[in-house]
Parts: C-alpha cells; sequence; structure tokens
C-alpha cells in the first residue's frame, strides 16, 4: 500500500520510521519532510495546510492511506477535506479536534463530564482577565485559548507577573490568535505524566506512558518550548494510576465527545499531573506528542498501520498493542537561542554513526539539505533517542549519542529524565 505522512518534525520523522517497517507498506510520501524522513519517503513540496493540493496529490498518486501529524492541518479541517474525496485518512475530524484547538473547549468538557482537571475560568477580554486576578491565589497558569507551538502557557509566581502575562496574551498577541480568548487556570503540583491513545470513536487503547520538559533551561527553568526531551515509560505512572485514568479519563473523554457528537478518531494525548487528590488532566491534544513520538514509538511492537487502520474502521477493540519491556530517553538538539531567537544554516555533522548502533535513533525535526549537506533549519534541530534495559541506562545511552552530533550553536537540557534518579 502507499502511505502519504503529513508533516515535518521529528515527531513525522518518527511516524515515517515506523510506517517504513510495516510489511503492508510498499511507498510512503512525506509532505513537507525534512531531511530526515527523506530515508524512509520520497518528500513532496507541499504544505501542511494546502488542503486542496494535498488531496490533489493523494488522488493522484492513489494514496491508500493518510496520516496527518501535525495539529494545525487537524485544526482547519484537513482529514474533513481527505474524507470529503473518499480518501482514507488517519486523524480525528475538525469538530472533533477541537478538543486541541480551543482550551476554553476542552475545559468546559471536563467539567460538564466531570473529568478530573484544574479549577479555571475563561475569558475573552483582557480587562475582565484582569479583574479577575485581584482576588486569585498565585502562582497561577494562563493558557491562550488556540494553538501556540506548546508555548502558549505561563506560569506566574507573582500578580505582576500575571498581569503582564495578560497583556502579552490578549493584548500585545505573542501568540497571535490564539489568544483571542485565555483560560486561567488554578496552579496544580506534583509529577507530569503524558499517555497517548489510539481511539476509534468509542474504543481507547493507551500506549505505554511518557514524560516530556517543557521547560528550556535545566531545572525546568525558562520558557515554555515545544519540548526538550522526554522519556518513556514514567516509573511514577503505576498500574493504579493508569486502572484510574483508564477510566475516568480517556474512556470518560471518548464517551464525553461522543456524546457531544464529536466522536473522536487518532490520536489523543492527555498530559496528566500526579496530584494529592489524584490524576488530573492538564491538557488534551488531538495528535503524537512531539517528542513524546520520538520515544513511545520506538518501544512499539505492534504494526502501526494496522492499528491505525483499525481506529478507522471501529475496530480498535481487535488490536492487541504491543511495547517493548525496555525504556527509551530522547535528548532535542536545539539551536541556542531558542525558542526566542535563533540562527539557522549551520552544517550537521556526526548523523552517519547512528546507523552503526542499534537501538539509537536520531529524528529530524528542523533540517533541510543543501549542496553542502543537512544543515539546521530550526529551533528544535534533532531529537536523539536511545534505548536501554531501563531509564538510567537508556538516559546514559541518549546523552552520549548526543556527543556524536556537531553543529555550531547546538544547545539541550542536560536534565532530561534526571526525575528517574529520584524514582
Amino acid at each position: 500500500m502507499k502511505v502519504l505522512i503529513v508533516g515535518s518534525g521529528g515527531r513525522e520523522h518518527a511516524i515515517a520510521w515506523k510506517v517504513a517497517q510495516s510489511k503492508r507498506v510498499d511507498k510512503i510520501y512525506c509532505a513537507p519532510g525534512n531531511a530526515g524522513i527523506e530515508e524512509y519517503a520520497e518528500c513532496v513540496n507541499i504544505g501542511a495546510m494546502e488542503f486542496d493540493k494535498l488531496t490533489a496529490f493523494a488522488v493522484e498518486k492513489g494514496i491508500d492511506l493518510t496520516v496527518i501529524g501535525m495539529d494545525d492541518p487537524l485544526v482547519g479541517g484537513v482529514v474533513d477535506a481527505f474524507e470529503a474525496k473518499g480518501l482514507r485518512v488517519f486523524g480525528p475530524r475538525q469538530r472533533a479536534a477541537m478538543i486541541e484547538g480551543s482550551k476554553a473547549f476542552s475545559k468546559d468538557l471536563m467539567k460538564k463530564y466531570n473529568i478530573p482537571t484544574a479549577g479555571y475560568e475563561n475569558f475573552d477580554s483582557a480587562e475582565a482577565a484582569l479583574k479577575y486576578l485581584e482576588t486569585a491565589d498565585m502562582p497561577i497558569v494562563l493558557k491562550a485559548d488556540g494553538l501556540a507551538l506548546g508555548k502558549g502557557v505561563l506560569i506566574c509566581n507573582t500578580l505582576k507577573e500575571a498581569k503582564d502575562g495578560v497583556k502579552a496574551i490578549m493584548e500585545d498577541k505573542q501568540f497571535g490568535s490564539a489568544g483571542n480568548r485565555m483560560v486561567i487556570e488554578e496552579f496544580m503540583t506534583g509529577r507530569e505524566v503524558s499517555v497517548l491513545c489510539f481511539c476509534d470513536g468509542t474504543n481507547v487503547v493507551p500506549m505505554t506512558s511518557a514524560q516530556d520538559h517543557k521547560r528550556a533551561q535545566d531545572g525546568d527553568q525558562g520558557l515554555n518550548t515545544g519540548g526538550m526531551g522526554t522519556f518513556s515509560p514514567s516509573p511514577f505512572y503505576t498500574p493504579e494510576v493508569a486502572e484510574f485514568c483508564e477510566k475516568n479519563v480517556y474512556k470518560a473523554t471518548m464517551d464525553a465527545m461522543k456524546a457531544e457528537g464529536r466522536d473522536f478518531v487518532g490520536i489523543l494525548f492527555v498530559g496528566l499531573m500526579l496530584t494529592e487528590k489524584g490524576p488530573k488532566v492538564l491538557e488534551y491534544n488531538a495528535r503524537f506528542g512531539d517528542p513524546e513520538a520520538q520515544v513511545v514509538l520506538p518501544r512499539m511492537k505492534t504494526d502501526i498501520v494496522d492499528v491505525f487502520e483499525a481506529c478507522i474502521d471501529g475496530r480498535l477493540d481487535e488490536i492487541n498493542l504491543e511495547f517493548e519491556d525496555n525504556a527509551a530517553v530522547c535528548v532535542v538538539l536545539a539551536s541556542d537561542g531558542y525558542p526566542v531567537k535563533y540562527d539557522k544554516g549551520f552544517l550537521i555533522g556526526g548523523l552517519e554513526t547512528f546507523k552503526e548502533h542499534e537501538g539509537y535513533y536520531c529524528f529530524h525535526a528542523g533540517t533541510k539539505r543543501t549542496a553542502e549537506g543537512i544543515v539546521t533549519n530550526g529551533g528544535r534541530v534533532l531529537g536523539v533517542t536511545a534505548k536501554g534495559s531501563n531509564l538510567k541506562e537508556a538516559r546514559a545511552n541518549a546523552y552520549k549519542a548526543t556527543e556524536w552530533v556537531k553543529f555550531e550553536n547546538k544547545y539541550m537540557r542536560h536534565d532530561i529524565g534526571k526525575a528517574i534518579d529520584e524514582a
């Protein structure tokens, strides 16, 4: 069969790598792809938001299955556009992708259906938000309502920080139109865990757990980013926590979406906070996490194409989803200055070393092929992933592998997975 993957980051590289392992797949295309994805797929110069061109390409090439990796096209209705042409596509329709497209919608959904989450209020004006803050407890969390590349969340420790945050989001439009509405949420403490779930509209099957590191600097300092690294599984996601979440979060969310006429088919990403009062939902996403996919997919034993198709056909209950009994750690190599200002175009060396070592992977996030070779082309450049028999071994392997890669202005955190040592 022929498969088209839509996207250009490390997540899509991981998906392409996994799809390439399927015995059912003869040909993979990726739009627009990147220099790393080229190893598994023919990259085509069509943007992820060019729905007419994407569907025309899929018809022309006789694509049997399209996999949408990114949030923007999902929220924009790309699945609906493919289905309108009679094409098979994996991902939630626009009405279901709203669970990521609007934080206000998702918070209201959780409130209505008693899904555990932090207390919150939604705001359409900066004036109302500022008035609310006068009586709110600090620290507090501000969230731009719409999509903001994983960066639209501000944790404010003081009233001044919170007021400045409202100005940045709603008045200065730091995150563009994503800040037209805003959620103000109580600050929760505890361990964070990410769980990706396959969904067919009725059934939900969780994957192995992971934990992302969002802040730019060591010690969870600095600005929020799209993710500076991750590890899987989380030692804090115990069988008891999993059992609670499967009933009260994952299945409850599927049932809630169905009740709202928004049947969810695709990947539901659930960000959890393990609080003293039990697990609570931090956020939903409507696709694979990035970089969570880079540690979850290398540990997955099941043919991913079989799972995609089972989701589309509403027979996910027939799938036995299996993962390796090991661990994986991903360290993101970024451009110094990310997520604010950084230079691009630096030649990358050492990539060939990964082919010489089993259990080591280098997923491209922001790269480009030039006449001189592969160069940096984004804030997050590469996701260096390694497996190990346990988390400590995987972490040591991942950091060893980061030394193989050389480029000017290379930056990374040095404490990815440090929580492992405390478990």
